[in-house]
């Protein structure tokens, strides 16, 4: 297994690992796949034109371009982090801890559409819901704050978060039933 610059480690047969393997094979002559002994084969006067190369060189920049984006992203989080309050380095920490059970929303998403979704569904509705929720919190502790009210969330805090965000937004959701209402009406 490869090691990251974070330290974490790549699985074997990740992208990361199989480039390193063709990389190495490259650089030491060493045999690769179709070829077990590693000598050069004649391919029957085919043209060698370098796409190969030139391919291989895209994936490089690709990967590096990712690399870079990704230690820039780590940098950035590590600097709002030193900026955070203990209070919200608590909350950041209890953020990241917490999850929606993704079989729980499975059985939900099946009890609505009919449909049993994939867990690749389940997974992206359980983030959404996440963040909904996220907002939801957010905007009852501003309201908590205005009433000048302390301690834990109280339901008709949430209830007015909700209210507000409806009121905003104007609908959760695109799709509500419309019932007898036409939707091409002159």
């Amino acid at each position: 297994m490869k090691r990251k610059s974070d330290d974490s480690v790549s699985p074997p047969g990740s992208p990361e690992t199989r480039g390193y393997k063709r990389r190495k094979q490259e650089k030491d002559g060493s045999p690769s796949r179709g070829n077990p002994k590693g000598k050069d084969v004649d391919d029957g006067g085919a043209d060698d034109d370098g796409d190969d190369d030139e391919a291989g060189a895209m994936a490089e920049d690709d990967y590096t371009a990712q690399l870079s984006w990704q230690s820039q992203s780590k940098e950035n989080l590590h600097v709002l982090m030193q900026n955070f309050t203990p209070e919200q380095h608590d909350r950041y920490d209890q953020y990241r801890r917490s999850a929606i059970n993704k079989n729980t929303v499975r059985k939900f998403i099946n009890h609505t559409l009919g449909t049993n979704p994939s867990m690749n569904v389940a997974q992206v509705v359980a983030g959404f819901s996440k963040v909904f929720v996220g907002e939801m919190v957010e905007r009852a502790r501003a309201i908590q704050a205005l009433k000048g009210d302390t301690g834990p969330l109280a339901p008709d805090h949430l209830r007015e978060a909700y209210r507000k965000y409806l009121q905003e937004t104007g609908a959760v959701g695109a799709a509500r039933p419309l019932r007898g209402k036409k939707l091409f009406a002159r």
